[in-house]
């Protein structure tokens, strides 16, 4: 059995734990999964040559690199040192427990690439999209009588001022409102 086969395959439920609506493996769990099943296994952390430091930079934001070794084959996980919003911190900004933290996270996802949980990230670079599938589009219905109507028909009145056409205007109110067909013709109507 190939080294992915076995990995992947093996029962991690028990170790899953979760964060807000994401669930992981803490590297301390894979990491003892993966020695117990590969204990030759290894982890490298490479180290930025110019500036002997544990991560890169790009003068904004910095990231680091993991590699995971097993049986001879090395998974290399570049991964943005970021804050709890998942959004990269500035370079200036970050401190040396940013930085370990990312290591573990990166040591993980480099161990998920031999198999070991690899299921845990699926999807993972499409967020935007999972989350409207699961929950729809981040917006709220605009109802008639609803105090934000005023306002809407407000900056549609100034949208037609400047000749934009209703469908473009509908098309924006719409990426922050569900607009029902009835409010689309209320709107219309409020337009003249």
């Amino acid at each position: 059995m190939s080294t992915f086969k076995k990995l992947s395959s093996l029962d991690i439920k028990s170790k899953i734990e979760r964060k807000g609506k994401q669930d992981y493996l803490s590297w301390s769990n894979a990491w003892a999964l993966l020695k117990s099943e590969y204990p030759e296994a290894n982890r490298v952390i490479y180290e930025d040559p110019h500036t002997g430091l544990n991560f890169f930079t790009d003068g904004r934001t910095c990231y680091v690199k993991v590699g995971v070794i097993v049986n001879g084959v090395e998974h290399i996980d570049y991964l943005p040192v970021m804050d709890f919003k998942n959004k990269s911190i500035p370079v200036d900004n970050v401190t040396s427990f940013d930085v370990n933290k990312t290591i573990q996270r990166a040591t993980a996802k480099a161990i998920a690439m031999h198999g070991l949980g690899l299921t845990l990230w699926s999807g993972e670079d499409v967020p935007e999209l999972q989350a409207e599938k699961k929950t729809g589009p981040k917006s709220y219905d605009l109802n008639i009588g609803d105090g934000n109507w005023e306002k809407v028909v407000g900056y549609m009145a100034q949208q037609n001022k400047k000749g934009v056409a209703f469908d473009d205007i509908l098309k924006e109110l719409g990426k922050k409102y569900k607009l029902t067909e009835k409010v689309k013709t209320e709107l219309k109507k409020a337009l003249k």
